[in-house]
């Protein structure tokens, strides 16, 4: 799918499909009475006759008006006037990508007025191309009956009134960092939905390598050995009672001088979670393929930056192996030595996310970071806590905490801020080692294993987001949604200025 900008109006344009608004009074947006007009009453006489609603997600098509250029026109529905907001927009973007679909070429969105209070032209443009690209992205990579029928538009066109040059120039800015994230979601999810048997640690490595190779990134694939000549025994333990061998993945992208203090970002790269001995439930644990999701959002973050070019640098690492049970896995009440040579007591080994992440956390020091974060699907605790709708947000700086929570605003990809009191770590005294792995069953459990993570973090300004309620949907809908790339992304390049 295509994105580029136009500047006319929409009963002139050259498009197979214009798409223009209807409120849920019956009110028309300015657009949608130029067509009216242009057609001599064809888009009120839809109203009026009840087959155009305004409700939100609704949409009606009609076909060859008189005085209208374009093939069809999509009435989309934009829900009451006055409560058009940025998830409203987002609604109505996916409505109309999703009712053109089948044999559009080019849907032209008459985006002068599909206008969100607040909102930029680079905004908007942005918005639209993430929204639309989600219903264009398919999963069916590894089904052996491919569809190959069309279902979205070929190219989307937003449409604009003539307008100063620097806002035409905002809205393409908007259309270009949309379509570099949007790529980048869309590799976070393919790498999120693909099976455990196929993505291994080793096939993320070489997948780090391709795409290091397309992007020009500098890239670092360790093997077990070098990892062990790290130190990282808390990190290796994890994947004892695997076949698959570990890898760290380090990524580079070196947009600012080599005196830069890079920004880095650390995922979680479960591959496959089984609990190890403290084995999971069976049900639904197929789903634990996407433990591997903060990893994922590294790749995908790494891809969209790299497109986009902006002057900062950027690590990339990922810790990636599998937690299974066998005789070689560890146990409960096992004591592991970390990098940073603080002692861990494994007291349940289905809270192994925080035992490569502190590895990694402490070799992220080697870099002299401007900033950490970490992303991780970590706890169910926090879903209990925020649900499917906001990442939790843990920080022991408040800058920092406050660019990831204007990003995740900006982006729609919300994250909310946790507490991170130093009390909740007394629940990981350990008799035997410097710490534990948990805490008191039940009870603040995300909190409790953010603060494991401080532990590690002690030298630079660090967050950890906690995507366990939002790397993925369940049930009908089950699949990766690339989140948090847009947030991640968007902090970047502000941080690039």
């Amino acid at each position: 799918m295509d994105f580029i900008t136009k500047v006319g109006t929409a009963e002139a344009v050259k498009a197979d499909c214009v798409a223009v608004g209807v409120y849920a009074d019956g009110e028309l947006t300015a657009s949608a009475r130029r067509v009216d007009a242009a057609s001599k009453g064809a888009v009120r006489a839809a109203v009026k006759s009840g087959d155009v609603t305004g409700q939100r997600g609704a949409a009606t098509l009609l076909r060859a008006l008189p005085g209208v250029t374009a093939a069809r026109v999509l009435l989309v529905g934009f829900g009451k006037q006055g409560e058009f907001t940025d998830k409203g927009y987002a609604d109505a973007v996916r409505t109309a990508v999703r009712a053109a679909g089948h044999g559009t070429r080019e849907l032209a969105i008459a985006g002068a007025e599909w206008h969100v209070k607040g909102r930029d032209a680079a905004w908007h443009a942005r918005t639209l191309v993430i929204a639309a690209r989600e219903i264009g992205f398919r999963s069916d990579e590894l089904k052996s009956k491919r569809e190959n029928n069309q279902t979205v538009p070929e190219q989307v066109s937003l449409l604009l009134d003539k307008r100063p040059a620097d806002e035409q120039r905002a809205a393409e800015t908007g259309l270009r960092e949309g379509i570099a994230i949007a790529n980048g979601m869309a590799l976070a999810k393919r790498l999120g939905n693909l099976p455990a048997n196929v993505c291994t640690p080793s096939f993320l490595g070489d997948q780090a390598r391709k795409l290091a190779k397309e992007f020009k990134l500098g890239v670092d694939v360790l093997d077990v050995k070098q990892i062990e000549k790290l130190g990282m025994g808390s990190f290796l333990s994890v994947g004892r009672g695997s076949y698959e061998p570990a890898r760290l993945i380090v990524f580079k992208y070196q947009g600012a001088g080599k005196n830069a203090a890079p920004h880095v970002l650390v995922g979680k790269g479960i591959t496959f979670d089984s609990g190890g001995i403290s084995l999971k439930p069976g049900a639904a644990m197929d789903e634990m393929k996407f433990d591997m999701c903060g990893a994922a959002s590294v790749f995908g973050t790494l891809r969209a930056i790299a497109e986009l070019k902006p002057k900062l640098n950027v690590i990339g690492i990922v810790p990636a192996c599998e937690n299974m049970p066998s005789g070689r896995a560890n146990k409960p009440g096992d004591i592991v030595t970390s990098m940073s040579g603080q002692t861990i007591e494994i007291l349940n080994t289905d809270a192994e996310g925080r035992l490569i992440l502190c590895d990694a956390l402490t070799y992220a020091v080697r870099f002299k970071p401007a900033s950490v974060i970490d992303i991780a699907t970590l706890t169910g605790a926090c879903v209990v806590a925020l649900g499917n709708i906001n990442s939790g947000l843990f920080a022991t700086d408040e800058t920092l905490a406050n660019d990831i929570v204007r990003a995740s605003k900006t982006m729609m990809d919300p994250a909310w801020r946790m507490p991170l009191d130093e009390e909740y770590g007394e629940q990981l005294k350990s008799n035997f080692a410097d710490m534990a792995n948990i805490g008191t069953p039940g009870n603040a459990g995300a909190v409790v294993a953010a603060s494991f993570l401080a532990r590690f973090t002690k030298e630079y300004p660090w967050a950890h987001l906690d995507i366990a309620g939002t790397a993925w949907k369940g049930g009908a809908a089950k699949g990766a949604t690339g989140r948090p790339v847009p947030l991640l992304t968007k902090f970047l390049l502000e941080r690039a200025g």
